[in-house]
């Protein structure tokens, strides 16, 4: 079967125009959005491999870069733009309104992938839009950077996090007490931060996709 093919997409906010690309499966049963980390873009090998797998079980994906290509060269330089989680928090909010209103992808469920700095972005956007948020996963991310909103999170989260990763698992057993939601923190065993051991990838993608296939599956009637 051939695989499905990137939708290139410009996603038009007050104050950026953000490039985007969604994988779209037929009959998709919700939809991932994916907040990139520090220094990263919609075009990273990581998320893009996670994205493919979450299409094959049926989940429409949308990777988008949180800076514009200008302010993308002036962070390659000063670093400070991907450490501005109230910018990168600002961004999603936009793309998760845009979304709201978008004929075709308006009626799917929508979840939040997020990795390092995005993942504190991903529960700041969760927390201020509750009704439209229905799950929150996080990759080895900085989750206690979201400070106050952890507390006001409703959606269900999940904490991915390497065993090596000493200083995030550390954070992230933080963020667990802070939650107030249906929560979960799963250690991957002989992992780093980057996931770059073999299988630790793979293991990433298969916790994530059982959780947005839970929680973004339609309900019942």
């Amino acid at each position: 079967m051939q695989a499905l093919q990137p939708r290139f997409l410009r996603v038009p906010l007050s104050d950026a125009q953000l490039a985007a690309d969604l994988l779209l499966p037929a009959a998709a049963q919700g939809l991932v959005v994916f907040v990139h980390g520090s220094g990263s873009s919609r075009l990273s090998p990581r998320n893009q491999q996670v994205a493919r797998y979450f299409s094959e079980r049926g989940l429409a994906t949308l990777l988008f870069d949180l800076l514009t290509e200008p302010e993308q060269r002036i962070d390659e330089v000063t670093r400070e733009l991907r450490f501005d989680i109230p910018l990168l928090g600002r961004r999603i909010l936009g793309v998760i309104d845009w979304l709201a209103r978008d004929a075709e992808l308006a009626h799917l469920r929508l979840g939040l992938f997020g990795a390092s700095t995005g993942a504190a972005a991903a529960l700041i956007a969760a927390a201020q839009r509750p009704q439209a948020i229905q799950a929150v996963v996080s990759r080895g991310g900085r989750t206690d950077l979201a400070e106050q909103a952890r507390g006001q999170v409703e959606a269900p989260t999940l904490q991915i996090v390497g065993g090596e990763d000493q200083v995030v698992l550390r954070l992230n057993r933080e963020t667990s007490r802070q939650l107030h939601c249906t929560q979960q923190l799963q250690v991957i065993a002989g992992a780093s931060h980057l996931f770059e051991e073999p299988g630790a990838m793979d293991a990433v993608a298969r916790l994530a996709g059982d959780w947005f296939e839970r929680y973004l599956s339609a309900p019942e009637e």
